[in-house]
């Protein structure tokens, strides 16, 4: 069972970036689909953007896309979510997330992801 850790949440202004990081243990980290989802006040959790167990397929959702990069460091067994051009509407608590599967696809269902972090606050001011 891998636990997932994450940091790097903060306040920023639009316009600037966050890197957020989540640090796996307790698993075998190469053979996790890995993502990032973010809830913000009276919304639905989300899907922002993922990776599949081997690293060689990405996924985002269309509001983050071309704006956020996430990626995996198996030496380190983190992935990280590097978010540039940040906006209000960013603001969200991030949660880092893994799921035991061995497709090439990125899901972007949560029900798919069994393991969870605590979560970590951005908040982008205007």
């Amino acid at each position: 069972q891998v636990q997932l850790v994450e940091s790097g949440g903060g306040l920023v202004q639009a316009g600037g970036s966050l890197r957020l990081s989540c640090a796996a243990s307790g698993g075998a980290f190469s053979t996790y689909a890995m993502a990032w989802f973010r809830q913000a006040p009276g919304k639905e959790r989300e899907f922002v953007g993922g990776i599949n167990w081997r690293g060689s397929s990405t996924s985002y959702a269309d509001s983050v896309k071309d704006r956020f990069t996430i990626s995996r460091d198996s030496a380190k067994n983190t992935v990280n979510l590097q978010m540039n051009s940040l906006k209000p509407e960013d603001t969200a608590v991030y949660y880092c997330a893994a799921a035991r599967t061995y497709t090439d696809s990125v899901s972007h269902v949560s029900q798919i992801y069994a393991y969870w972090g605590q979560g970590t606050q951005v908040t982008v001011s205007s």
